[in-house]
């Protein structure tokens, strides 16, 4: 079974949006309001969505403990709202001129950068750099977040997720294969295991994304780290011939049968569990299923037969192997004018302690370092906390810097790219004309 927890998080990792009116209503809300005059708040108070709990059960682990102190100053107060609502609630807030002093970015990163822009967000690469807790923030995470807002420091890492394949190791040593490193490998592997009546991956063609995501990480091993900037900046389309590619790539695996039958009617849950059950060799994923690898219950591979291999170099390409795509969940962020001293002495509490505590209660894994020694559950967790800090450089996702109808498009048409249903090249003419009517 699949926590609250969890399906909070990969519904984030999706790429959640919200509708034109809703953005129209923000922009409106925000606009000109310049964030008030600085006051002093009451408490440390903080909004989020309901199905995540893992960041509030971290916070208030804190408040007792390692920020007592903090906390007695300035209490912790924890308000939540669904999903669905939190953008409408930002936004009704943001009109107010009465932000939280700590909140849950935007569903999708414009809206964040919207109150940025207007003086309601604060600067957290300022902040942190005053405090001296900067370097408390891993550096792929600090990437990962100026690529997602623009080049700036607009929300903190409190969950942090790097994104490739799962592969069963006794499936791989079984059939004498070993970890892929180039996309012609990764396929060759394939059509071994599809050979043997092994299914070579499982994906959610319901929810698009994991499919998807498949597109752009053949796009920045192809054509580098800024090939989807590129497509947001207007200097390329993704009906060039060498975005087509990608989808062709993909498309060819679903046209082989790789991954199953019925991929375009799977959803995440079903997906996850063909993986976890070992009838497929192969998952494409965030390593926010981390989780579920170390539950027993729901692993019956068993976590050391769980290995972690980053998306193949494509030959000639110019990306690298070690970019990984990345993402920051639901990202937190602070109110610029509230963050006073009190604030500051809580938020170098958690830049110091987060990490630790986090990953010690519930095995989650951010962007702030552990500072704290952690046993980790099993060698595929502490794998992916070395690979987290050893990135320089990570990249994002398909959808990151799509407009919502964009976003809807390539998520809603990605099972007919792998069925057969729809050409690569009208699949990308689908996603482009969604990006060129924003």
């Amino acid at each position: 079974m699949i926590t609250d927890s969890a399906r909070a998080r990969r519904a984030r990792t999706a790429g959640l949006t919200t509708s034109a009116a809703a953005m129209a209503l923000f922009v409106s809300a925000c606009g000109g309001t310049g964030g008030g005059a600085s006051s002093s708040p009451k408490d440390f108070s903080y909004l989020t969505n309901v199905e995540n709990t893992t960041v509030k059960t971290a916070l208030t682990t804190l408040s007792k403990g390692t920020c007592a102190a903090e906390n007695k100053a300035l209490p912790l107060k924890v308000e939540t709202v669904p999903q669905t609502s939190l953008d409408q609630k930002l936004q009704l807030l943001a009109g107010q001129d009465a932000l939280p002093v700590q909140f849950a970015a935007g569903n999708a990163p414009a809206l964040t950068d919207q109150l940025y822009k207007s003086g309601k967000v604060a600067d957290l690469e300022t902040k942190l750099k005053e405090l001296g807790v900067y370097d408390q923030i891993e550096p792929s995470a600090i990437s990962t977040i100026k690529a997602l807002y623009g080049g700036k420091m607009e929300a903190l890492p409190y969950e942090y997720n790097i994104e490739g394949i799962f592969y069963n190791k006794k499936i791989f040593s079984a059939n004498g294969l070993s970890v892929p490193t180039t996309w012609d490998e990764l396929v060759a592997d394939a059509a071994k295991l599809q050979a043997k009546g092994i299914q070579p991956f499982s994906a959610s063609g319901q929810q698009g994304w994991p499919i998807t995501r498949l597109v752009s990480s053949y796009l920045y091993r192809s054509l580098g780290p800024d090939a989807l900037k590129a497509v947001a900046d207007g200097k390329a389309k993704l009906t060039d011939p060498a975005y087509v590619k990608a989808a062709q790539e993909v498309a060819d695996l679903g046209k082989k049968g790789y991954f199953g039958k019925g991929v375009g009617s799977i959803d995440y849950d079903t997906a996850f569990n063909q993986f976890l059950t070992g009838k497929a060799a192969m998952f494409y994923m965030g390593t926010w299923a981390l989780t579920s690898i170390a539950d027993p219950k729901q692993d019956q591979v068993g976590a050391e037969n769980v290995g972690f291999m980053p998306f193949p170099a494509v030959t000639g390409g110019m990306g690298s192997i070690d970019q990984y795509p990345s993402n920051v969940g639901l990202a937190m962020t602070l109110g610029k004018k509230t963050f006073d001293s009190k604030v500051g002495n809580w938020v170098k509490c958690v830049a110091k302690n987060y990490g630790s505590t986090a990953l010690k209660d519930q095995g989650s894994i951010s962007g702030f370092k552990a500072n704290t020694p952690v046993r980790d559950p099993n060698e595929l967790t502490t794998q992916v906390r070395k690979t987290i800090g050893d990135s320089k450089q990570n990249v994002l996702w398909f959808e990151a810097l799509f407009s919502t109808k964009a976003t809807t498009v390539s998520q809603t048409n990605a099972a007919s790219l792998v069925s057969g249903g729809l050409s690569p090249e009208k699949f990308m003419q689908n996603v482009q004309d969604a990006l060129s009517s924003k």
